[in-house]
C-alpha cells in the first residue's frame, strides 16, 4: 500500500508547526532517510488571529485556513493536520471545504489521556484564553464523561501571559524563565484541584514545559497527533 502524504497547516505559531513536523519525524522510527514519510507543510503566520476572532469577533481566519489546506491538497497531501489547538474552534468549517481527511488534535489528546489514566474522570486543560472560552476541549471530554476542571480568571491570565506576554511570553521571546514559572503555577493549581492528567492544549505549552515533571501525566497533543499521523500514513 502506498504511504499517505501528510499535510501540516503550520504558522499558528511557526515554532509549534515546526515542532509538529519534528514530532512526526521522531514518531516514524525510520532506519534510513527513505523510510521517513513524505510531509508537506504550509507555514502561514499571516492568517488572521484565531484568538482575536474568538474573543473579539475580528476577521475570521477560516478563509485563510481553507486556502492553506487547499494549497496542501494541490501539493499532494492525502490528509491534513491543523497545527494549533485553538484553531480547532473553526475545524468543522475548514474540513467541510476540503476534499481530504483531517486528523483532530483535540480528540487524539483526550484519547491519549484515557490511555494514560484508564477511567479518568477529572482533567486539567492548559490552553489559551480563547480556547478555554470557546470550550474547544469540552466536546471531546464530554464524549467520555470527563470533567474539565474550571480555571479561575486570575490563574487563566497567567497561562495566557506565559504564551502571549510581550516581555516574557513564549510567542515573542522564546522559552524564558518567567513563562516556564507561570505555566508551572497553572499546572500546579490544576493538580491541587484533583486533575488526574494535564493536557497541554496549546502547541506552545509543551515547548514551554519541556523537561518539566509533575505528579500527573502531561499530555502533549503535538506528540499524540504525530503518532496518529504516522499510523494513518502507514495504514496501521
Amino acid at each position: 500500500m502506498r504511504e499517505k502524504v501528510i499535510g501540516i497547516m503550520g504558522g499558528m505559531g511557526p515554532e509549534a508547526g515546526a515542532d509538529l513536523f519534528l514530532q512526526i519525524t521522531k514518531a516514524t522510527h525510520a532506519k534510513s532517510d527513505a523510510e521517513h514519510l513524505h510531509i508537506i507543510m504550509d507555514s502561514n503566520p499571516k492568517m488572521p488571529s484565531r484568538q482575536d476572532a474568538i474573543l473579539h469577533g475580528t476577521e475570521s481566519p477560516v478563509p485563510a485556513m481553507i486556502e492553506v489546506a487547499q494549497n496542501l491538497v494541490r501539493a499532494g497531501a492525502d490528509m491534513i493536520i491543523i497545527g494549533a489547538n485553538t484553531a480547532h474552534y473553526f475545524y468543522d468549517e475548514v474540513v467541510s471545504a476540503v476534499a481530504v481527511p483531517f486528523l483532530h488534535i483535540i480528540d487524539e489528546a483526550v484519547l491519549e489521556a484515557r490511555r494514560k489514566v484508564p477511567g479518568i474522570q477529572r482533567i486539567g486543560i492548559m490552553a489559551t484564553t480563547a480556547a478555554m472560552q470557546a470550550d474547544v476541549y469540552g466536546k471531546s471530554c464530554r464524549k467520555f464523561d470527563i470533567e474539565i476542571i474550571p480555571v479561575p480568571e486570575n490563574v487563566q491570565s497567567r497561562m495566557q501571559s506565559a504564551i502571549f506576554d510581550h516581555d516574557y511570553g513564549f510567542k515573542y521571546n522564546g522559552r524564558t524563565e518567567r513563562c516556564v514559572s507561570e505555566a508551572a503555577v497553572v499546572a500546579q493549581y490544576l493538580i491541587e484541584h484533583n486533575a488526574e492528567a494535564l493536557i497541554m492544549g496549546c502547541t506552545e505549552i509543551p515547548l514551554i514545559l519541556e523537561d518539566s515533571v509533575f505528579s500527573v501525566p502531561l499530555i502533549d497533543p503535538n506528540k499524540t497527533i504525530a503518532e496518529a499521523a504516522v499510523k494513518f500514513a502507514k495504514g496501521v
